[in-house]
């Protein structure tokens, strides 16, 4: 017996054009300049730049001069020259923002050009007196740092590779000994340590001795766990020292660096410049949006490629080659077009997301109280500016807006909906805000576990679960109550 079944199946695939703008969409202000730079390496028939114009070198489409060549083809592809010599077909997105003036000037911030942490360590090694066996020793357990200045593989490993690689052997003991007379005194203090301990020992080893410094000595050196775990009351029994006494010492643990090496100034990891994709400025009650000049270049397209087509078209024989010539400038000029109107779009794309999420969070962008954001959601500016969810997405999670009150990445106005004692939907933020300032303002010898905080958030009105304030100071980044406790 036969059956017949009728399935429809709804599908969309997105062209090649479609794809590339959602990535242009996509990217950060410095990561669009990038695309923008090698967009123009390739494509010959995009120029960047003011368009000169001259009235004898534009070619409108406003006379008969070429009518007679609109019917003719070539065999490859049916190309109409004249839709790429007409001004009036070509959109004119010199895409300068309306935000600047002619006469600002890109400027861009120039980096010190600096040395590497280890090249540092290694410079520092012609203060000593070594013998070449010693240097390369030396040199060898430096290369052995990690960027945070520690060496966290065995002398043993070290041995062995250093055999291996470079024909050293060495024993334990004598790269022991280097380790201790030589990284270990080395700058920043802390540097060629094996651990935490380690490294914290040495960085109070460097300091002129009192009795707070001695004290906190001992403590790093034989009772680090007890200090890690803040059991003050147990390193008072121990040291037989008053609660002044442990927290001057304390204060001077707290002032060493864990991390030597990452805060070297001359580090060679690369520097992140945030630049902002929009700026909001308030001028009495008045919000203003404006759209960074680096996200609205001028762009047209190129001149030349035009006068190509010009000449072809006036040649009276044309050969298979100019054919071929032909065809390569229409793909170019395609791609020029197509180019500086993905261009357009990314640019009313980033300013009608942003009018909107500025529109519906105009109480925080009028006077700074994240108090005030409400709750939002992808969807609620998808429906205002009828754009995808997705693409609302895309220019959320990458770009930044500079406000009166700092500079914040969109994708933090995003939040959910909670309800408070009175069932007005109320902002996860604006829970966390109230959450933080508790936590700040509370008895730092006594911090609040969890539950507690979970009571004081009820009493002001809004009624959430323990575990829910576990995940929102986790989220802010706050150690628990025992870890925030302070002698």
């Amino acid at each position: 017996m036969l059956k017949q079944n009728l399935q429809l199946k709804l599908s969309q695939k997105l062209s090649p054009q479609q794809i590339q703008l959602m990535k242009l969409i996509q990217l950060p202000t410095l990561a669009f300049e990038q695309r923008l730079k090698e967009e123009l390496v390739e494509n010959p028939a995009l120029e960047s730049g003011k368009e000169e114009t001259n009235e004898a070198d534009d070619f409108q489409d406003n006379s008969d001069e070429f009518d007679e060549f609109d019917n003719e083809h070539i065999d490859t592809d049916d190309i109409n020259i004249d839709d790429y010599l007409s001004d009036d077909e070509i959109p004119d997105y010199k895409l300068k923002s309306n935000n600047y003036s002619d006469d600002d000037d890109d400027t861009f911030m120039p980096i010190e050009a600096q040395i590497s942490f280890h090249q540092s360590l290694i410079e520092q090694l012609n203060t000593f007196i070594l013998t070449d066996e010693q240097r390369i020793i030396a040199e060898f357990l430096i290369g052995s740092m990690d960027d945070m200045g520690y060496i966290r593989r065995d002398i043993q490993d070290i041995v062995d590779d250093m055999a291996f690689t470079q024909g050293i052997y060495a024993s334990e003991e004598q790269v022991q000994q280097i380790l201790e007379n030589i990284i270990h005194e080395l700058e920043p203090s802390g540097v060629g340590a094996r651990d935490l301990q380690e490294c914290l020992s040495l960085q109070l080893q460097s300091k002129t001795p009192n009795e707070s410094i001695d004290l906190a000595k001992d403590i790093i050196e034989n009772q680090f766990e007890a200090f890690t775990k803040k059991h003050y009351d147990k390193l008072l029994q121990k040291y037989n020292v008053t609660q002044s006494q442990l927290r001057k010492a304390i204060d001077e643990i707290e002032k060493l660096n864990p991390k030597p090496g990452g805060s070297f100034s001359g580090s060679s990891r690369a520097i992140e410049h945030i630049i902002p994709d929009f700026t909001v400025k308030v001028d009495d009650g008045e919000i203003e949006l404006l759209l960074n000049s680096r996200n609205a270049p001028e762009l047209h397209v190129s001149k030349d490629y035009q006068e190509m087509l010009q000449t072809y078209k006036e040649t009276n024989q044309k050969s298979s080659a100019q054919k071929d010539a032909v065809q390569f400038i229409k793909q170019k000029l395609d791609g020029a077009k197509w180019f500086i109107d993905a261009i357009k779009q990314r640019q009313e794309t980033l300013f009608v997301t942003m009018s909107a999420i500025i529109e519906y969070q105009k109480e925080y962008f009028l006077d700074g109280d994240e108090t005030k954001i409400r709750p939002m959601i992808l969807k609620d500016i998808a429906d205002m500016v009828g754009l995808d969810i997705s693409t609302i997405s895309r220019v959320a999670n990458s770009k930044y807006v500079d406000t009166p009150y700092g500079t914040k990445l969109i994708k933090e106005f995003f939040s959910e909906a909670m309800m408070n004692d009175q069932g007005e939907e109320v902002s996860t933020i604006e829970i966390k805000k109230i959450l933080q300032n508790i936590i700040e303002d509370e008895d730092k010898q006594k911090p609040l576990p969890d539950d507690k905080l979970a009571e004081m958030l009820k009493e002001k009105g809004y009624p959430i679960a323990r575990r829910t304030v576990a995940k929102y100071r986790e989220q802010l980044d706050i150690p628990v109550a025992r870890m925030r406790k302070k002698i």
